[in-house]
């Protein structure tokens, strides 16, 4: 049975973003593409993917456990300005894009780079700007307000 009050997105953000990163390793096994030879990648990597990780872990806790009574994506009863939630409506999207980007880095690939812009596309039309129309028809002019109060990412 499909729930009725969801943003109805393409798909889960990091299903997307996991099924990218396999690409960009399938792509780098297949035709190596590395990014250069600088040692410093391997740092401007770490440094990424630990700001993204911190964006995360800021962006998703405290949340409920999943469970019997409590489905892993019920429908939001409050918007969240606070913590990440002052400067962006999307810190997990921006974490999970860091991640992502310093992933690429770290393991010096270029594919990984080239797989990131359909993807951050992907997320934009058909998870971001969903979720952000959901949002509005639910929380009215709360969130628009919200949201002219913030950047959409950073």
């Amino acid at each position: 049975m499909k729930r009725t009050d969801t943003p109805d997105v393409v798909a889960l953000p990091p299903l997307l973003y996991l099924g990218a990163f396999l690409l960009s390793l399938l792509l780098q096994w297949l035709r190596p593409w590395p990014l250069g030879a600088h040692p410093a990648l391997l740092w401007l990597g770490v440094a990424s993917i630990a700001a993204g990780a911190t964006l995360l872990g800021r962006g998703s806790w405290p949340r409920p456990p999943p469970g019997p009574n409590n489905p892993p994506h019920p429908p939001p009863t409050a918007l969240v300005s606070e913590g990440p939630f002052r400067s962006t409506p999307n810190p997990l999207y921006v974490g999970l894009h860091l991640v992502f980007l310093g992933l690429a880095c770290a393991l010096n690939t270029l594919w990984g780079l080239v797989v990131f812009v359909p993807l951050a596309l992907v997320m934009h039309y058909g998870v971001i700007l969903r979720e952000e129309r959901y949002l509005a028809a639910r929380f009215g002019e709360a969130y628009e307000a919200y949201r002219a109060r913030v950047r959409r990412y950073l």
